[in-house]
C-alpha cells in the first residue's frame, strides 16, 4: 500500500507515470543495496572493466609485471572468467609459488572450472603457507565444492572455516546447507538457530556484510 502512495506521489510530482516508475525503481534499489545486499551492485562491472583495462596497459608497458598479473587475475576471478584467470596464474606460478593468495587463487579457479582435485590440491598448498589465508576462505570454498559429492568432507572443511570466522553467518548458512543435502535435518534446523543468534550478535557495522546470509537462513528454517 505504502509503494502505491509512493508512486502515486512521484507520478503527480513528475506527471508522467513512467518516470515515475524509473524513479520508484532506483530508490527500491538504493534501499535494498543499503539494508540488505542482496542484488548485484550495477556499477562494480563498470569498474571492474576500467581496471582490466588499465592493468592491461601496464602489462603493453611491461609484459613482465608480475604484480599486475595477479591483480588482472583477481579480477576476471571476480567477474567470473576463471579460464582467463587460470592462464594469468599459471604464467607466474614460478615467482609466485610461495605466496599463499597466489594458491588460493588458482585453487578457487581450478573448482570453478570442474577440477575439484586440482583445486583441492592448491586450495591445501595455500593453507599450508598460511593456515588463515583470506580469513580461511580456502576451507568455505572447498566446503561448497565437496557439499555435493562427499558431504562429510564438506563439513570437515566448513567447521574448519568457523574456527576461523566464529562470526561468519555465511559459514553457518552453508553448514546447514551441507546438513539438509544429508537428510540431517534437525542439524541443518538448528545451525540455522544459530546463524541468526550470530547475526543478532554482531555490531551494525558487521551486519550489513552478514545479513543475506541470515535472510536465507531464516527463510529457510521457516
Amino acid at each position: 500500500m505504502k509503494l502505491f502512495f509512493i508512486f502515486g506521489l512521484l507520478w503527480w510530482l513528475l506527471g508522467n507515470p513512467f518516470l515515475a516508475l524509473i524513479v520508484l525503481l532506483v530508490i527500491l534499489y538504493a534501499l535494498e543495496r543499503r539494508f540488505l545486499g542482496l542484488t548485484p551492485s550495477l556499477l562494480r562491472p563498470f569498474k571492474r572493466r576500467s581496471a582490466i583495462a588499465k592493468w592491461r596497459r601496464q602489462l603493453q608497458v611491461n609484459p613482465h609485471d608480475v604484480s599486475a598479473k595477479s591483480e588482472l587475475a583477481r579480477l576476471y576471478i571476480e567477474g567470473k572468467k576463471f579460464r582467463e584467470a587460470k592462464d594469468i596464474l599459471l604464467g607466474i606460478e614460478p615467482q609466485m609459488e610461495h605466496s599463499a593468495e597466489y594458491w588460493s587463487d588458482l585453487g578457487l579457479c581450478e573448482l570453478a572450472l570442474g577440477r575439484t582435485e586440482e583445486g583441492e590440491r592448491a586450495m591445501l598448498r595455500a593453507l599450508a603457507i598460511s593456515p588463515r589465508v583470506k580469513y580461511g576462505l580456502p576451507y568455505l570454498r572447498l566446503g561448497e565444492a565437496f557439499a555435493k559429492t562427499d558431504a562429510e568432507k564438506a563439513l570437515a572443511y566448513l567447521r574448519k572455516f568457523q574456527e576461523i570466522h566464529s562470526s561468519s553467518c555465511e559459514a553457518y548458512y552453508r553448514l546447514g546447507s551441507v546438513y539438509a543435502s544429508m537428510g540431517r535435518t534437525a542439524e541443518a534446523r538448528e545451525t540455522d538457530r544459530e546463524c541468526l543468534a550470530i547475526y543478532r550478535s554482531l555490531p551494525r557495522y558487521m551486519k550489513r556484510r552478514e545479513r543475506k546470509w541470515a535472510l536465507r537462513s531464516r527463510l529457510r528454517s521457516r
